[in-house]
């Protein structure tokens, strides 16, 4: 199991907390929770040795989707499509 940190600039906050996904094979769960001048992004791993993955895709992300906000990510061996499709959908949530 490993744990990584992220941060990126970003200025609009969303409206509400929101929870995507599961935790599950193949699968990953987003909580984010409004917050000011910044992208936090925790992710928990199950699959080690993937964190240059993790930043080029988390940074692809919020260049386009700067939310502020802190978001857990609990990863049980998304793909990059997955983890992209989560985040839109906790940013859809918690910005309606």
């Amino acid at each position: 199991m490993q744990t990584l940190t992220y941060e990126f600039p970003a200025d609009r906050p969303p409206t509400r907390r929101a929870h995507v996904g599961v935790v599950g094979s193949g699968d990953l769960e987003v909580l984010m929770t409004p917050a000011d001048g910044a992208a936090r992004v925790r992710v928990r791993t199950s699959v080690d040795g993937f964190d240059t993955v993790w930043r080029t895709v988390l940074e692809r992300f919020f260049a386009r989707h700067p939310v502020a906000a802190s978001f857990e990510l609990n990863d049980f061996g998304a793909t990059p499509g997955v983890v992209t499709l989560r985040l839109r959908q906790a940013i859809e949530e918690g910005m309606a």
